[in-house]
């Protein structure tokens, strides 16, 4: 099964896929004047510089704030794929594959801005008057509804479906048992039960709780990763330029040559494996941060898009250089082995066993606040595919909180029972990616325009570049005769819903 399933993934995850994503991410990052590396600057000072600002923290009810925002887009992205999937990448790509991560890395910072931005601009109100947002009503609102293209409703729901099912992936789970296993010698399946309860427990309450957890918990585990990282590297200074060398020749070049257990990779294997384990990573171009960032109080779309820049460049071009430099710097990617076991053994190397606990710690803290994260993003994707239904809806959404973890418990006990190992696991990730990013990128390109067209306007209020137009609508809701429809549909929702409402109380009654 897992020879199967290793080659559906090289299929799906071919150079044909590679380079569609690579075209994709090149034309918005040259379009936009590689604007989020030449506004480095500005980007940084209107999120991490803004972060203890008024508007930062500010919410209506029925939204979150743009810190709250960040922080649960942050937890969904800095997961068990910045230690587990970067260190399997360099085991199965080579050094090379730190290159083409890098890559995606600056091609993603626009790619995210951009899906936040739309994701934002196309932004939803529900008849309880809650705003909530996300890839699905970009492509619904963008492409059917504003550009007229009946293709919209199709790519709007088939993406919606496949984000769904890559539920069934079982999240971080795996990482976290395989992590926790080596640190403690825990069993797998045991620490699968209990991180799948205390996952419950942070997503019974909904939303509010998961944004509370991450407001606390990310901040802290990206500095504690970042310090015991650059810790280690500084130990294996010398080792750096050789790293570096590595890395830039085998991306050209291939590892050719066995080394240890590494058996070498054709340059078309690191690109594949740099950039699967990137997007998995950072997650732009899957349109999933969209979910949360709809929901965000912003006075500007792209003022959003300036965290999801921000989100990746923390995630990527911080958190998974420093898992790769310190796998490469110590040696111990030539023994082949893949996931989660590398890096403790990076760690180990120079900490000793302590170093295997910092990694399994890290590992369980990565991993809650990625899964928790994307609980928010399916609460979301659930209101789209029964928007017209909001009795269903609600249990649903009501259900899903004892559902979500349950493919944790799955995914993890049959790779165990069945002798497999992180490779497979990550293969099942990979799989699992396909379908949404190729709708998510391909509506993004058809939808250009519109986000040029807000690119524009935000630099023209913020950066003095250009001039403002006093008639452009900031959002797609301002515009009198979608309101208007808004408006009309809601109340047609609300009407529906009460009277379901009051014929279910009436059953009640009779029973």
């Amino acid at each position: 099964m897992s020879t199967i399933i290793a080659n559906i993934d090289s299929f799906l995850w071919g150079l044909p896929f590679v380079l569609f994503v690579l075209i994709v991410g090149a034309y918005y990052f040259i379009r936009s004047g590689a604007f989020p590396i030449r506004h480095l600057h500005h980007v940084m000072k209107n999120t991490a510089g803004s972060m203890r600002s008024k508007e930062a923290s500010t919410k209506q009810e029925g939204t979150v704030s743009p810190f709250e925002a960040v922080a649960i887009a942050i937890g969904g992205t800095v997961g068990c794929g910045n230690i587990a999937g970067v260190a399997t990448a360099i085991a199965t790509g080579g050094p090379g594959a730190v290159f083409w991560m890098w890559i995606w890395a600056f091609f993603g910072m626009m790619i995210k801005c951009v899906e936040v931005t739309l994701g934002c601009y196309y932004r939803n109100k529900d008849e309880n008057g809650n705003y909530f947002g996300g890839s699905t009503y970009t492509i619904e609102k963008g492409i059917k509804w504003d550009m007229g293209l009946k293709i919209g409703g199709p790519l709007a729901l088939a993406f919606s479906i496949a984000l769904l099912i890559s539920w069934l992936g079982g999240s971080q789970a795996y990482t976290i048992a395989e992590a926790l296993n080596q640190s403690f010698h825990w069993n797998m399946i045991v620490v699968t039960l209990a991180y799948s309860a205390f996952v419950f427990y942070i997503t019974c309450k909904g939303v509010p709780r998961v944004a509370k957890f991450a407001t606390k918990a990310v901040p802290f585990m990206c500095l504690a990763f970042i310090v015991g990282g650059l810790a280690l590297i500084s130990l294996n200074l010398s080792n750096i330029p050789h790293v570096f060398y590595m890395i830039f020749h085998d991306a050209f070049m291939g590892t050719k040559a066995q080394v240890g257990g590494f058996a070498g990779c054709a340059v078309s294997e690191c690109m594949r494996y740099g950039i699967a384990r990137s997007m998995n990573s950072n997650e732009a171009g899957q349109g999933s941060s969209p979910f949360i960032h709809g929901s965000a109080d912003c006075e500007h779309p792209m003022r959003q898009g300036l965290w999801g820049a921000f989100e990746v460049f923390v995630d990527t071009i911080i958190v998974c250089s420093i898992t790769a430099l310190a796998v490469l710097c110590t040696g111990v990617w030539t023994t082949g082995t893949p996931g989660v076991t590398l890096t403790m053994m990076a760690y180990s190397a120079n900490f000793g066993v302590w170093g295997k606990y910092f990694i399994g710690f890290m590992a369980f803290l990565f991993g809650i606040t990625t899964t928790t994260g994307w609980y928010t993003y399916d609460c979301t994707n659930i209101r789209y595919l029964l928007r017209y239904h909001p009795i269903a809806r609600d249990r649903l959404i009501n259900a899903w909180k004892y559902l979500f973890p349950l493919p944790n418990i799955v995914i993890v006990t049959s790779i165990v029972l069945t002798g497999n190992g992180p490779d497979t696991f990550w293969a099942i990730v990979d799989i699992s990616l396909v379908i949404p990013v190729f709708v998510n990128l391909l509506a993004l390109l058809v939808m250009r325009n519109k986000f040029f067209e807000i690119f524009k306007d935000y630099k023209a209020r913020y950066m003095g570049i250009g001039k403002i137009d006093p008639e452009f609508k900031l959002f797609y809701e301002q515009k009198p005769e979608v309101a208007k429809i808004a408006a009309e549909t809601n109340e047609k929702i609300r009407i529906a819903k009460e009277a379901a409402y009051a014929k279910r109380d009436a059953r009640r009654k009779k029973a």
